[in-house]
């Protein structure tokens, strides 16, 4: 089977739609007509979206966050969460932590995040991302 050949016909007649929509049978579809509500996404759509989430944070934290690249992996790991979670806008309202995180002053920075709306909100999660920063080790 040509799978080239197959992709391009599906595609033309189908029509590429990256946002949901609805079909005409009033079903939730996105990309090349894939019927979510009766065939949700495979894992390993779900591990591709994932990545390319990854991607667009990292893109975005690079270009907004001076230094990020020189920070310690857990504490860039740490951002990419945040980032995936809040979006880049939100992150850049925490002016507090970032700068913590600039000076190297990891629980500071920790304890900022968990002085937030945020951290009620998300409960766990911002415990755990302020532990990890709290274990960064500064040497």
């Amino acid at each position: 089977m040509n799978m080239d050949r197959l992709t391009k016909t599906l595609i033309k007649h189908e029509g590429l739609r990256l946002e949901p929509y609805r079909c005409t049978e009033g079903k939730l579809t996105i990309g090349v007509g894939h019927n979510l509500d009766d065939n949700p996404i495979s894992e390993r759509a779900a591990m591709l979206i994932l990545e390319d989430d990854i991607v667009n944070c990292l893109v975005d934290l690079r270009n907004n966050i001076s230094g990020f690249v020189y920070f310690p992996e857990v504490v860039q790991e740490t951002l990419v969460n945040l980032c995936f979670n809040m979006g880049i806008n939100r992150l850049l309202g925490f002016k507090k932590t970032l700068g913590h995180l600039r000076e190297g002053n990891y629980p500071a920075a920790a304890d900022e995040l968990l002085d937030s709306r945020y951290a009620r909100q998300v409960g766990r999660r911002a415990n755990e991302l302020a532990d990890t920063l709290r274990g960064v080790d500064n040497d």
